[in-house]
């Protein structure tokens, strides 16, 4: 029975030593928290998703990339269709076929079906990295727009929408960096 009484005022003592941690990380967070909050008198957000939706450039290399791999693009989409009318024959004549020519058209599918993956995913990938990197280009015009706009409005700091609750719409600014880089396309 007394040990039993041990391990619960031991688990009482670990629970308020950890109680008395945490509070005072609190009250240090706070203390900290609430300078650096009274000086940031003048704050902005920008709706990052927003801002990317209506940028002109963002047609301009959807475009691009387009004419980029168009070429492949068809040629994929060529071997699929290749692939739908070999299907279509196995399942029209399959009855009338000799087991030979059954055995050759299933070959033909399944290399054909084994290339289409290949060229697909190199396609989808190197698709993938490209627009990635088009999107790095525009995110590094987008923070410029950001850092003007917010020295010229002297901000002391401009969060992202999302990480913020409310915000009155005139401390939005999303508009102004979509307006600074419609101008400089």
């Amino acid at each position: 029975i007394h040990s039993a009484g041990f391990a619960d005022n031991n688990k009482f003592n670990k629970e308020s030593t950890l109680k008395k941690m945490v509070n005072r990380a609190l009250i240090t967070l706070a203390l900290f928290a609430t300078p650096m909050l009274a000086q940031a008198e003048k704050l902005a957000v920008v709706d990052m998703g927003e801002v990317f939706e209506q940028l002109p450039q963002r047609e301009q290399i959807s475009k691009s990339l387009k004419a980029e791999f168009g070429d492949r693009v068809a040629e994929v989409q060529k071997m699929q269709e290749e692939m739908r009318s070999l299907v279509e024959k196995q399942q029209r004549d399959g009855a009338l076929m000799s087991d030979s020519q059954k055995t050759e058209l299933v070959r033909k599918m399944e290399s054909l079906k084994s290339e289409f993956q290949l060229k697909g995913k190199a396609l989808d990938e190197d698709m993938r990295r490209r627009q990635g990197e088009e999107q790095n280009k525009l995110l590094v015009q987008v923070q410029k727009a950001i850092n003007t706009i917010a020295g010229k409005e002297k901000y002391d700091m401009v969060l992202q929408r999302g990480a913020v609750i409310f915000v009155k719409p005139e401390a939005d600014i999303s508009s102004k960096v979509v307006e600074a880089l419609s101008k400089g396309k």
